[in-house]
Order: C-alpha cells, then structure tokens, then sequence
C-alpha cells in the first residue's frame, strides 16, 4: 500500500477543517441557550411524529397541519386523562401529609418549650428601646439585606416564571413548524455531507437512531413498572403519600439507578408518620426499605433483563457491566447513553472487526457459499 504523501495542499485543508470544527464547537457554546429549545422541540417532534403519520394515514385526513393539530390535542387529552385519575390523590395525599406536618411541629414546640420562649423574645422585642437597640446591631441591618434578597428572589422567580412560559410556547411553535416539513428536515441533511462519506454517515446515524429507539422505550417501560410496584408497595405499609412517591421514584428511574434520590424523601415522610401515629421510626423505616429492597430485587433480577436484553439484545451481565462502566466514567450521562454506546460498539465492532453482516454470517463464509 502507497501511503499518501502530506502535501501543503493537504496540510493547509486539514488546518482549515480544524479550524472550522473549533469555530463550530464555539458558535454551539455561544448558542446554546437559543439551540436548546429547537433541540427540545425537535426531541417532541421525533416523538410525535408516528403519531402524526398515523392520523394523516390511517385515519385519512389529508391536511397535515389538521393532523399536527389532532395529535397534539391527543397528546393533551391523554395528560390531562393522566392527570385527573393521579392528582385527587395527591391532593388528598398531601393535605394529609400538611397535617401531619403541622401535628409534628406542634408537638415538638410544646416538648421543647420553644413557643413559650418565641412568644417571650417577642414581647420583649415589642418595647421601643428594644427595637431602636435591634436596629443599631448588625444583625439588623444582616436581617433588612436577607430580607431584601428574599424580595429579590420573588422577584427574579417571577421573571423566571414568565421566561418559561415564553419559552414553552417557542418549543411548540418549532415542533409545528418542524413537524410540516419533517420528511425534508430529517433527509436533508445528508446533502451537507460530502458524497464519499454519506453512506457512512448514514449509517451511524440510524444506528444511534435505533439504539436511543429500543433504549428510550424500553427503560420507559422498565420505569413505569418500577413506578407502579413502589406504588403498590407503599400503600401496603400504609406510607404517607404513596402514590406520588412511587411515581416519583419511577419517574427517576428512567435514569438507572437514580431512585436511590427517592431515599430522602421516604426518610422525611417516615419521620412525620412516626410522630402521628407514635409507631416506631426504625420499624417505619425498615418497612420502607423492605419495599424498596423487594422492587429493586424485581428490577434487577427480572424487569432490566427481560426488558433492556430483549430490546436492546444484551446479555444481563453485559447490562451491569455497561451501566457500572459507563456510569463510573461519565456519571449520570454515562448512565443514560451506557446501553445504547455498549449496542453501537458492538455492532460496529462485529461489523467492521469481525466482518459479520446483519445476520450474524461473516463475509468469508458468505463467499465460500457463493463459490
């Protein structure tokens, strides 16, 4: 094989595309606050379009802004559906955990003698030497700036507040837009690459696209039944907001691993139910961890490999060993993109290594056969 010479032709493009990946990295940076919604919205509108094509297809209507229109108020029908059979119980749920929040505090001020102590600092304080003395200490001034932060807070909350709804609604109005011309958006980039590399391009692009597809769907899933035995499992003990918890908790799972989060609140929530009810902490709390120890057992030993390895086609152990890897290396975000890398790797490393095609036959007994 003649290697090829480097050239000053060759050195100075090889600068130039250097340089511009350096200035494109940079303009994303720069951007990234006004790139952030389109990617969002391009995120929904990936989800949304099997919908959209269904409505258009299936069911026969030709326009497709009419059909963008149908499928989102399906969309919101469908949450809001969501929401009415799960928020009554939160509700419920949570007045009775401010009850017995407020029953705890009560009894700990009463304990405590703390109420008699306030109620005396505030009468002495009531005088008008003391408050001219309040207000020549430092603590007072300390007091008026904490104060005016708080103010500041509101204030910027607010602001916050009214960005994110703004914000909202430019990512519906991308995803509509981005939905009227998704066929065009989503081929057309392979014109920006050069003609000798689309087809690779191509090809590691709807490899990433299947492996986030079967991950996505499958850790959704694995997700929503954790959710649903966390649920189960804490109304069986008879814990504090057991519904919203479990919901919780399942919802952080779509991060492997990151219900472990969901121990802080069981702690607090365990804490405010043994000062109501005047059973034992610890017994509470070794309920609690019972219920988490039997749905992590679940998880682990049924859910994640039937589900992940049918959907992603790994082996268990492979699974563990790719969250424990990737996570070790990269932290949460090596959590949610250990599984599908781990598919990508090994595909490519079967495909280009190997010499295995799709099937699984590699290309030299493919020849003998042919021969």
């Amino acid at each position: 094989m003649i290697e090829d010479k480097i050239t000053f032709d060759r050195f100075i493009r090889w600068m130039i595309v250097l340089a511009m990946t350096v200035a494109g990295i940079w303009m994303l940076g720069r951007l990234s606050s006004v790139l952030l919604p389109f990617a969002v919205a391009w995120l929904l509108a990936y989800m949304t379009y099997p919908l959209v094509c269904f409505v258009q297809v299936r069911l026969r209507v030709r326009s497709r802004i009419l059909s963008i229109i149908l499928s989102m108020l399906a969309i919101l029908l469908v949450l809001a559906a969501f929401l009415a059979l799960i928020v009554p119980p939160l509700i419920e749920e949570t007045t009775r955990l401010a009850r017995l929040t407020t029953v705890y505090f009560h009894d700990v001020l009463e304990k405590t003698n703390l109420s008699t102590y306030l109620e005396e600092q505030l009468t002495s304080l009531a005088a008008g030497d003391s408050l001219m003395s309040l207000a020549q200490q430092n603590t007072f001034v300390e007091f008026v700036q904490a104060l005016a932060l708080q103010v500041w807070n509101l204030l910027a909350s607010t602001v916050n507040l009214a960005l994110g709804i703004l914000g909202t609604f430019i990512v519906l109005l991308y995803m509509f837009f981005i939905l009227l011309d998704y066929e065009k958006i989503s081929n057309g980039w392979v014109g920006l690459i050069p003609q000798g590399k689309r087809h690779f391009a191509t090809m590691v692009v709807e490899d990433v696209k299947k492996g986030m597809n079967a991950y996505f769907r499958g850790q959704a899933l694995v997700a929503f039944c954790v959710g649903i035995l966390f649920c189960i499992g804490f109304l069986i003990i008879d814990f504090p907001l057991a519904i919203g918890l479990g919901l919780f908790i399942g919802l952080l799972n779509m991060v492997p691993y990151m219900q472990l989060i969901g121990f802080v609140p069981t702690i607090l929530l365990a804490i405010v139910k043994s000062a109501e009810t005047g059973e034992n902490l610890w017994i509470i709390l070794l309920c609690a961890l019972a219920v988490f120890a039997v749905v992590q057992l679940i998880q682990d030993m049924y859910l994640t490999p039937r589900i992940m390895g049918q959907v992603m086609g790994l082996n268990p152990a492979v699974i563990l060993l790719s969250l424990s890897v990737w996570g070790s290396l990269l932290g949460i975000m090596g959590l949610i993109i250990a599984l599908p890398l781990t598919t990508l790797l090994l595909s490519y490393y079967k495909r280009f290594v190997l010499k295995e095609d799709n099937n699984g036959e590699k290309d030299e007994a493919k020849e003998k056969k042919n021969a």
